[in-house]
C-alpha cells in the first residue's frame, strides 16, 4: 500500500526537466563557437579579409574583428555576447578585437569538455576567472617597461598593430603619424589621452602615401567665393555661428499674397536692412572668418548676405556639420554663438592664417597658427583612391591610435606573435599540478585553450601548426619567453629582437574579458522569450 502511495505522490523531479539546462548550455556554446570560427581566419598579419554587404547595399572590406562582428546579422542571443566582448575590447584597448573572440571560442570548447566530465558550470566559470587573474600577473611579469621619450619603441608598437591591416605596406608612414598625433594631445601625467582630440578626415583622391598630419584644424568645406569673397585670411578672428544669414521664415507654411509693387519693394528693403544689420554687427566684433553650422530649416546664407560679407572682407564657410562643431570650438578656443545679440569679441577664436588650398586634386580649408586653443588638437587627413580604401585606412589609423592610448594608460610592451599566450599556457600548466580536485582540470583546460592563438597564427600563415607550437613550447621551456611566430621568417624567432611588440594591456584585457564572457554564458541555463 505504501508503495502505491509513493508512486502516486508527485516528487520534485517530475516538475524539473534535468536535460534542459544542459541542452541550453550546449546550444549557447555551439552558437558562440560558430561566431568565433567565422572570424578566426582573419587573425594575424596573414589573416584573410572579409567582404561585407550591408542592408543598404554598401560594401565593406576589412579584417578588423569588431567591424566584421558589428555588421554580421547574428540572431542567437548567446552569440551576440561575443559581439559585445569584441566591442568591450575595442573600447578598452582598441586592438585585439579578433583575438578576444578566438580566445573566448577556445575557452568555450574547453568548458564543454569540462561539463561532459560532470564539473558544475559555476565552478568552471570561477576557476577560469582565477586562472585569468593569474595570467594577467604572468603577462605583467614578462612585459618590459618603456618611457615616452623612446619614440622608436612607440613606433614599433604602432607598426605591429598596422601589420595585419590592408594598409600594411604603408606602415612606415602611418605608424610615426599615429605616434606623433598621440604625443601632441596626450596628458602623460594623468595617464590618459582623449582620442576625440585627434580628428580623422577622409578625403578621396591621391593615395595612402598622401595621408598627412596637420597641427590645427582642417575643413573639407570650401570657402564661399560666389560673391567675390576672400579665400585667404591672415591674423584671422574666427566665429562659429549657429544662426542663419538669411531672411527669417514663419514656423508654419504660410502664403503671403502681394498685389502691389510698393509692398514688394518694402519687403526687399526690410530684408536688405535685416541682413546688413547682422553683417555690420559681425564686422563690429572684429570677426573676419565666419563658420556657419549646417541648417535644415532654411538656407544657411543667401546671395545678398554673401555680397555684404565680401564687401566687408569677411571670409565665409558654410555647412559645418553638427559633429564637427564641438571639435572646432575646442581647437580654436571660441564659443558657439547662437544668435546675433550674443555676437561679441570675447567669443571669437584667433589664428595666424586661414586659407583654402588644393591638395591631391581637391580643395580643403586649413587653419594654422591657432593661438587661443583651449587644449591641443590635431587633424589627420586620410587619403585613398576610393571609399573602401579610405574606410579601412581610417579604421587602421584608429587602431594604431588606440595602441598608443594603451601605452599611455600602462607604459609596458610585450612581444607579439603568440609568445605571451604560450608563456602563460606553460606557467599555468605547471601551476595546475599543485592544485587539487576540479580546479586542476579547469586550469589545465584554460592553459591549453590559450594555445589557440599561436595555432591560428601558424595556420593563417600557411605553416605547420603542430610543428610550430611544439617548437614554441620547447623554446619557452628553455627560458626564451619572447619566442613567437615570425611570419616574415616563416618560423619561430625572438620577436622582441624582431620588434614585433604590442602593449601588455591588449593581452591582459583579452584574457580577462574572454574569461568573463565564458562565465556569463555558462551561468545561463534557460532562454526565456518575453512577450
Amino acid at each position: 500500500m505504501s508503495k502505491v502511495a509513493a508512486r502516486s505522490s508527485p516528487s520534485n523531479s517530475t516538475f524539473r526537466d534535468k536535460d534542459k539546462p544542459q541542452e541550453v548550455r550546449k546550444s549557447n556554446i555551439i552558437a558562440a563557437r560558430a561566431v568565433a570560427d567565422a572570424i578566426r581566419t582573419s587573425l594575424g598579419p596573414k589573416g584573410m579579409d572579409k567582404m561585407i554587404k550591408t542592408g543598404k547595399g554598401e560594401v565593406i572590406i576589412s579584417n578588423d574583428g569588431h567591424t566584421i562582428l558589428k555588421q554580421m546579422a547574428i540572431l542567437h542571443p548567446a552569440a551576440k555576447m561575443l559581439v559585445d566582448v569584441s566591442a568591450a575590447q575595442d573600447v578598452e584597448a582598441g586592438d585585439g578585437t579578433t583575438s578576444v573572440v578566438v580566445i573566448t571560442g577556445a575557452l568555450l570548447s574547453a568548458a564543454d569538455k569540462l561539463l561532459k566530465m560532470g564539473i558544475h558550470p559555476t565552478i568552471i566559470g570561477e576557476s577560469f576567472q582565477r586562472a585569468a587573474k593569474r595570467a594577467v600577473e604572468i603577462l605583467l611579469d614578462m612585459s618590459v617597461k618603456i618611457s615616452f621619450d623612446d619614440r622608436d619603441a612607440l613606433i614599433r608598437a604602432a607598426s605591429t598593430s598596422l601589420s595585419s591591416k590592408i594598409v600594411s605596406p604603408y606602415t612606415s608612414l602611418l605608424a610615426p603619424l599615429a605616434v606623433d598625433s598621440v604625443l601632441r594631445v596626450a596628458d602623460i601625467e594623468s595617464n590618459n589621452v582623449d582620442l576625440n582630440d585627434i580628428r580623422l578626415i577622409k578625403k578621396s583622391g591621391g593615395t595612402i602615401e598622401d595621408t598627412e598630419l596637420v597641427e590645427g584644424v582642417v575643413l573639407t568645406q570650401n570657402a564661399l567665393k560666389s560673391a567675390g569673397g576672400p579665400f585667404r585670411m591672415e591674423k584671422a578672428r574666427i566665429a562659429v555661428i549657429q544662426f542663419q544669414l538669411s531672411p527669417p521664415k514663419p514656423d508654419m507654411e504660410n502664403t503671403v499674397v502681394i498685389n502691389d509693387y510698393r509692398q514688394m519693394d518694402k519687403i526687399f528693403k526690410e530684408e536688405r536692412a535685416y541682413l546688413l544689420n547682422i553683417c555690420k554687427k559681425i564686422k563690429k566684433a572684429k570677426c573676419n572668418v565666419l563658420l556657419i553650422q549646417k541648417s535644415i530649416l532654411r538656407d544657411a546664407v543667401n546671395d545678398l548676405a554673401l555680397h555684404f560679407l565680401s564687401r566687408l572682407n569677411i571670409m565665409c564657410i558654410k555647412d559645418i556639420e553638427r559633429e564637427e562643431v564641438e571639435f572646432i570650438s575646442k581647437s580654436l578656443g571660441c564659443k558657439l554663438i547662437a544668435d546675433i545679440d550674443s555676437f561679441t569679441e570675447d567669443r571669437l577664436g584667433s589664428a595666424d592664417l586661414v586659407q583654402e588650398i588644393e591638395s591631391s586634386g581637391s580643395k580643403i580649408v586649413k587653419i594654422s597658427g591657432i593661438k587661443s586653443a583651449s587644449k591641443p588638437t590635431v587633424s589627420v587627413i586620410c587619403r585613398g583612391a576610393n571609399e573602401l580604401i579610405l574606410d579601412e585606412t581610417e579604421r587602421s589609423i584608429h587602431d594604431a591610435l588606440c595602441v598608443m592610448r594603451c601605452l599611455v594608460k600602462q607604459k609596458a610592451l610585450i612581444a607579439g606573435g603568440g609568445a605571451p599566450e604560450i608563456e602563460v599556457s606553460r606557467v599555468l600548466m605547471k601551476e595546475s599540478q599543485l592544485l587539487l580536485g576540479s580546479e586542476q582540470f579547469c586550469w589545465k583546460e584554460f592553459a591549453q585553450a590559450l594555445e589557440v592563438i599561436p595555432i591560428t597564427l601558424a595556420e593563417n600563415a600557411g605553416l605547420n601548426s603542430i610543428k610550430i607550437v611544439t617548437e614554441l613550447r620547447n623554446r619557452h621551456e628553455n627560458g626564451e619567453i619572447n619566442a613567437g611566430i615570425s611570419v616574415r621568417r616563416s618560423g619561430v624567432t625572438d620577436l622582441y629582437q624582431e620588434h614585433v611588440l604590442q602593449p601588455v594591456l591588449v593581452n591582459s584585457s583579452e584574457i580577462s574579458l574572454a574569461a568573463e564572457c565564458v562565465k556569463s554564458i555558462l551561468r545561463i541555463d534557460d532562454i526565456v522569450f518575453a512577450r
